[in-house]
């Protein structure tokens, strides 16, 4: 019994050990896939810059006196032409007074002068005086219509001092607070009365990058784009508290010259401003039109892997079998992510389940399809190095 007992015992041990059969492999992932979105883009440029009046001035005062009126309001917007300051006016038109009656005077002796020549003329064709009295009667007009003219020209000088008693804009615009007040003297020339900035339409300053304009000069050259030193390129713009680009412009001004402290060289757009909203010294964001038209393949970004500096995407091929792609990327539209490079238009690429799909491995596609989608609902993304572009627009650029 105890020699059976041990038999039983062994046998079952070796069914325990080899005897049964080996677990079933798991199945293969199922993944979604799906092919590129194509789409006709244009890229733009990112930039940040601040707005800046085309025309500021600080009003001063072209001649001497006391102030005894003052017609704004401080801050207000101004016409071209508009009354700013009154200055005395009482002494320049005493002046101007005192300059009129010496043009009377020497018309008067000009009207003189001009008799007597005339009688010498016919006196000297009769041969009743002499030749040296004829010219020096002649001599006398002429000095006495250069006195007239002198005369003249101290009345126009006096008028215009009178007129610049009254202190007036120069352009439209929007005026600074007073600097001087009622009874305050001020001098010609010296003393600051206020400052005024023209608003429409508005200047838009920035800096680019070295690479960002050697880009644009390379596009230029293949015919891709034109310089904005010569193109009106259009530019918009996003203000801080603003999620879009409401603001539209254009290209009006390069510089000549690299900054070679920062790197950058200067450049300026003008927008319309009717409604004077944009206000010198605000800060925006600005997008400048990058490239021409292109067709884009695009893709979510979350099917995007970053492996260290490198990015790849999962595709599967005809053996339903998954296999990186080394890609580059670019910029973002519709809430999609460009890809520059490393993928076919036919590229079946993984969407979701990516965590569980191996280079090599069996995976269960199933057919999808990429659509745009709004920009809120785009998956955040690392920043882009320069000169790629930071953002691009499906179709072609609309004339600004």
């Amino acid at each position: 019994m105890r020699f059976r007992s041990t038999i039983v015992s062994g046998a079952l041990l070796l069914s325990a050990c080899g005897g049964g059969e080996a677990p079933p492999a798991p199945p293969p992932p199922q993944v979604t896939v799906a092919t590129p979105l194509q789409r006709d883009v244009v890229d733009w440029d990112d930039y940040t810059g601040r707005f800046e009046a085309p025309q500021d001035v600080e009003i001063r005062p072209r001649v001497n006196g006391v102030i005894t009126a003052i017609h704004f309001s401080n801050g207000q917007d101004v016409q071209a032409g508009q009354a700013l300051f009154t200055i005395d006016p009482r002494p320049y038109r005493a002046t101007l007074e005192q300059a009129r009656a010496q043009v009377a005077r020497a018309e008067a002796a000009a009207a003189n002068a001009r008799q007597v020549t005339q009688r010498s003329r016919a006196l000297a064709a009769a041969q009743a005086v002499s030749k040296e009295e004829l010219e020096a009667n002649i001599a006398t007009q002429r000095s006495a219509e250069a006195d007239l003219a002198a005369a003249r020209a101290a009345v126009s000088g006096a008028g215009l001092n009178v007129g610049f008693t009254t202190v007036r804009a120069p352009f439209s615009g929007r005026i600074s607070d007073r600097r001087v007040s009622l009874g305050d003297s001020v001098k010609d020339g010296d003393t600051v009365l206020t400052r005024l900035v023209s608003l429409d339409p508005i200047w838009f300053t920035f800096e680019g990058a070295e690479s960002f304009y050697l880009k644009n000069l390379r596009q230029a050259a293949r015919g891709e784009r034109g310089s904005s030193r010569n193109t009106a390129n259009p530019i918009e713009i996003q203000l801080a508290d603003e999620s879009g680009y409401r603001w539209r412009g254009h290209m009006t001004f390069l510089d000549n010259n690299i900054d070679p402290n920062s790197g950058t060289i200067r450049a300026r757009a003008v927008l319309p401003n009717p409604k004077r909203f944009l206000t010198p010294g605000m800060f925006g964001r600005a997008r400048l039109l990058g490239s021409g038209t292109y067709k884009a393949l695009l893709v979510p970004d979350e099917a995007i892997v970053t492996d260290q500096t490198r990015r790849l995407i999962y595709v599967v091929n005809r053996e339903n079998k998954a296999a990186t792609r080394l890609v580059e990327v670019g910029a973002s539209v519709e809430g999609l992510r460009i890809i520059r490079g490393g993928l076919a238009p036919t590229d079946l690429i993984v969407l979701d389940g990516i965590g569980r799909v191996r280079p090599g491995a069996p995976v269960t596609p199933k057919r999808g399809q990429i659509k745009p989608r709004p920009e809120a609902q785009a998956a955040p993304t690392s920043p882009l190095q320069e000169p790629s572009s930071g953002q691009a627009t499906a179709g072609a650029a609309g004339a600004q």
